[in-house]
Formats: C-alpha cells, structure tokens, sequence
C-alpha cells in the first residue's frame, strides 16, 4: 500500500479537529508540539499514519470530519472562539445540534460587541484561504455612530491612522443617508484584511465612537434572510462566491482606493 503524502505540522494538527492552523503555529512556537521524540520545527512535515505526534504530551490522530460550512448570523454578546474563560456564549452554540460533535473554525472573527455575518468551517484549508491576506475577500460593514461623520473626513478613514505601528484603514467608506449638512451617522465601509477591533480603532482615533458595527457581506455572500442568531449550510457553489465581491452601486458621499472622485449623485445608497 502507498504511503500517505506528508503534508504540513500544522495543516496535519488542524486536520485532527484539535486547533485551527493559526493555534497550531503558536504551539509550535511554544515547544509543545514533537514529532517522533523530536520538538516540531514550523513549516516541518509528517506522513499520517506513519509519524508519531504529539501536543502537550497527548498523542494526536487525523480524524476525517465531514466537510461543512455554516454562515450565522452573530447577535452581540458572543464571543468567536471555541474555547473562552470569561464567556460562555461562543458564536458555536448557534450551530445546529447535529454539528455538536464536528469541530469548527471561525474564518473571521467579530469582537463581542459586533454582530452579523460570520463563517464557521469544518474545512481548514477553506478557513485559512479565506482569513490569508492574499485572498482579497471583501468585507461589508454597516456603521453606526455617536456622532455625525462628515463626508470631509471620509478620505481620512482610506489613507488611515497608525495605532501602535499598526495601519488602519479601510478600502471604501459612503454616507448612509447623508443629512443636508452631508453627514450621517451610519456609515458603509469594506475592507479585505481585518485586525481586531481595526474599525473601532479606526474610528475611535478619528474622534467618533462606534454605537453598532454589524457585517451584512463577505464577498458576494449576504446576511439577508439570515434571521439572528440564525443560520443556513453553504452549498459549494455558494461557497465560491465567498471569493467573489460584486460591485456596489455609488453612494451620495463615497471614497475607495479604487481613485473614482466623491461627488453627490441623484440615487441614495441605501445598505441590506
């Protein structure tokens, strides 16, 4: 019989349902991963079935998990991990019960006070393709505000801030409803990378505070018809349109790195 093909430390770790790959990294860092006796060095590779590994000392095996992927739709108060010592709603328990035994991965988080569309995946290598940088997923936010933000200061939220040697930014950013001062206080946005908490940051900086922040898109796949704390099984061909953004129509008062001038239009940008 032919041998397994060796395949990554930290994909093989993942594969087990034991941790998401990003984890696994972290525990290779820490020295608490060994192959056959040996400490894990990253980006080493092992043969299923053939080396022996283990994390914290507990042997690990490959288990095949069915592949499934579940967009929800997160209400505040929940948290996206699987495992947190100071909150007892995760954004898991939304799964259907049937999924109780199958371990997920968030492709995406949103901090606790956040809500709306989050991705939660069986399949590793469909978790880690979706948060890489280089996949360029799109995602839409709704924002609203203490504060009246002023289509002035739009560009601001493009070029960005600097917050402990971290640039935040966005990649568009239109009024919702702008008054006739143009400003408003909800605001759309998109972006395609993600730190935590990066458009709270991003606005707190600027002197606004974010009220609700609420992620209706990710690529063309939207929240619409998602009720809270509600969900739906992505089929493959959905799946793929994960990666694929549809072009927004314009707004009133926008500006995107996409270098089109911000000019008032007849048609309101109106936000699902």
């Amino acid at each position: 019989m032919a041998s397994a093909e060796p395949v990554r430390i930290q994909k093989y770790i993942a594969d087990s349902g034991l941790c998401s790959r990003r984890a696994a990294e972290e525990l290779i860092g820490l020295c608490e991963v060994w192959v056959n006796g040996a400490v894990a060095t990253p980006g080493q590779k092992v043969i299923p079935g053939a080396d022996k590994v283990t994390v914290s000392g507990k042997p690990v095996r490959p288990v095949a998990q069915r592949k499934i992927t579940v967009v929800v739709n997160k209400p505040r108060g929940f948290v996206c991990s699987n495992d947190d010592p100071h909150h007892t709603s995760t954004v898991f328990h939304l799964l259907p019960r049937e999924f109780s035994e199958l371990r997920f991965f968030c492709a995406g988080r949103l901090d606790l006070e956040s809500e709306g569309l989050v991705i939660l995946t069986t399949d590793g290598d469909l978790a880690h393709r979706l948060m890489h940088p280089s996949s360029g997923v799109v995602k839409r936010y709704h924002v609203t505000l203490r504060q009246p933000f002023p289509a002035t200061r739009l560009p601001a939220l493009i070029k960005g801030v600097l917050v402990d040697g971290d640039l935040l930014k966005v990649e568009r950013a239109a009024l919702v409803n702008p008054g006739k001062a143009a400003s408003a206080v909800d605001l759309d946005v998109h972006m395609h990378h993600g730190k935590k908490r990066e458009i709270r940051q991003l606005f707190a900086t600027l002197g606004y505070d974010v009220e609700r922040l609420r992620r209706y898109q990710i690529g063309a796949v939207r929240l619409r018809g998602i009720p809270l704390r509600g969900g739906k099984v992505l089929s493959s061909k959905t799946i793929e349109a994960l990666f694929f953004s549809p072009p927004t129509p314009r707004a009133d008062f926008e500006v995107s790195t996409t270098k089109h001038p911000a000019r008032p239009r007849s048609a309101r940008h109106h936000e699902d």
